[in-house]
Formats: structure tokens, C-alpha cells, sequence
């Protein structure tokens, strides 16, 4: 399998909260940053899909970020980001070369920029660092309802907060981003990795027909409006294969950030010996001719 390359972003924002003796959930970046001595504003932004900047000048810092969703959870992880830029390493001199300056992001898990994407990594482990969120995942419950009393607890976006919880649950779960017909991405937990006989869902491929997410986003109003819906349907509806398994099918509208969230969730894999069992059954069920 081939391993994460922006792990160890994630794994640094720990790092730095153990090395601060931070202990409990929530945390707060902006009362973090301005710790350090760094600035932080809230400041409106005119340019589509900046969430944040950060500024630079000698050795003084500066962090503004964008309130134009009206969202906590989204200004938390923008500034997060920002904290990112701030302490991974090379990333000062390629976002603001030359000692003065200021730049722009876009948080949100969607830049293939590298140095976007390991920021993105570090706010999501900086707001949910793993020793202190996996132990909130085991007693959150499942699905769509665990995601939101998570992102409560931790005060983060329900995106951000899906996308860490299929990082850190130990339960068999997918969370994808979809806009309209397309997909924007898909989040699938390790146990759900490790499952053969499925098949991945890629960027932009078509939401499968027939799914409760396919109908939900028919209507842009559902997703203007925060709709949800939380039905049944098979794993095979989204991931093909040989596996049919019922699953539940969790959606959500997100809102003025205009994607719909979609949950797949209590997904009963069949053990090793049960898999086993299986085979051996299909094996001896399967006629046999002479030649």
C-alpha cells in the first residue's frame, strides 16, 4: 500500500501540542497563534476561495482569516492552516520568499499544490491531533450524527471533521465530497482500505444512480439549505465488487460552501474465517466436469 506522503504534517502538529503539555479538546489556533506572538484577524476576503493569509515582515507575523462562511469550524482550520505555513519546514521560504511578504490559501483538501495540501494536513491534525480525537471517535456513536458531535466537541467544520474521523476511526467507513453529479473526493477509514473486493472511487467520477446522495443532489436547494437524509443502500451501489453488504447513507448540504457531505457508515465486514468459510462454500458448490 502505498504510504501517505502528507503524514507527517499531521504528525508534527502533534508533536507541537505535546511539546505545549495540551491535553484536552477544543483547541484554539487563534489564541495558540497569538501565543507566539503572531497577529490574528478576521478580515472579509473579495477573492473567491482565499480562506486565509499569512504575512510576513523581517521577523514579525501576521494571520488573517476569511469570515464569508459565517463558520467557526472553517475559520479555525483556515487559521490552522496558516499555522502550518508557519512551522513545517521549507514552507516560510517557498510561500513568502525573500524574508517579506504575504500569501494566500485556499484550505479545503482540494490543491494539488504540495505545500496547500501538507497545511491542510497539519490544521487537521493541530485541531484533531490523534491522541486526543481517536478516544473521542470510539464513544461519538456512527455515521453522520458521531461526525457532528465531534466537530461540537473539537469546534471544526463537519468537512474537516469527516475527513479526520475516516482518518483515525478504527470502524469500516467512507466520506465523500461530491458536487452536483460529480465527486469531489472520497475518505475511506483503513479497516474499509484493507477490505478486498471493492473498487476506489476517483475525483470526479459520476455519484452512482440510484444512491440517496444521486437523488439529494438533483435539488441545489438541499444543499443550500443544510437538507439531510438518512437511508439504507448496498456497498456494491458505491463501490461495485463482489462485496454486497446493506451499509447506511448518511447526506448532508453543506451549506453556503456548496457541497453535499455523504456519510457510509455500519458496514459489517465478514471476518478472515468467515471469508473462508465463504470461499470454501462458493468452492464446493462449484460443479466439475471431465474432460
Amino acid at each position: 500500500m502505498q504510504a501517505d506522503p502528507f503524514a507527517f504534517a499531521s504528525l508534527l502538529a502533534e508533536q507541537i501540542l505535546k511539546g505545549e503539555g495540551v491535553g484536552k479538546l477544543p483547541i484554539d489556533p487563534k489564541a495558540f497563534a497569538r501565543a507566539k506572538d503572531i497577529e490574528v484577524v478576521a478580515k472579509p476576503t473579495s477573492s473567491a476561495g482565499v480562506s486565509g493569509m499569512l504575512v510576513r515582515s523581517g521577523n514579525e507575523f501576521a494571520i488573517a482569516y476569511a469570515t464569508h462562511l459565517e463558520n467557526e469550524g472553517f475559520e479555525n482550520f483556515s487559521v490552522g492552516h496558516e499555522l502550518g505555513h508557519f512551522f513545517l519546514p521549507g514552507h516560510m521560504d517557498a510561500v513568502i520568499p525573500g524574508g517579506s511578504g504575504m500569501h494566500e490559501s485556499r484550505a479545503g483538501f482540494n490543491s494539488k499544490d504540495r505545500y496547500e495540501a501538507e497545511a491542510d494536513r497539519f490544521s487537521a491534525g493541530f485541531l484533531m491531533p490523534r491522541f486526543l480525537f481517536f478516544p473521542a471517535t470510539e464513544t461519538a456513536g456512527s455515521g453522520l450524527a458521531a461526525i457532528e458531535a465531534l466537530a461540537t466537541l473539537c469546534k471544526t467544520s463537519l468537512h474537516a471533521t469527516a475527513i479526520r474521523y475516516a482518518q483515525c476511526t478504527r470502524e469500516p467507513v467512507a466520506v465523500i465530497i461530491s458536487v452536483g453529479s460529480r465527486i469531489d473526493h472520497c475518505f475511506l477509514s483503513e479497516a474499509l482500505k484493507q477490505a478486498s473486493g471493492i473498487d476506489r472511487l476517483r475525483k470526479h467520477e459520476a455519484v452512482p444512480r440510484g444512491t440517496a446522495t444521486h437523488a439529494f443532489n438533483q435539488d441545489s436547494n438541499n444543499v443550500k439549505k443544510a437538507a439531510r437524509v438518512e437511508e439504507s443502500c448496498n456497498l456494491q451501489d458505491w463501490f461495485g465488487g463482489k462485496r454486497s453488504l446493506p451499509i447506511g447513507e448518511d447526506v448532508l448540504g453543506l451549506g453556503r460552501y456548496g457541497k453535499t457531505l455523504t456519510v457510509l457508515h455500519s458496514i459489517k465486514l465478514p471476518d478472515a474465517e468467515e471469508e473462508e468459510d465463504e470461499a470454501a462454500l462458493i468452492e464446493s458448490w462449484t460443479p466439475r466436469f471431465k474432460r
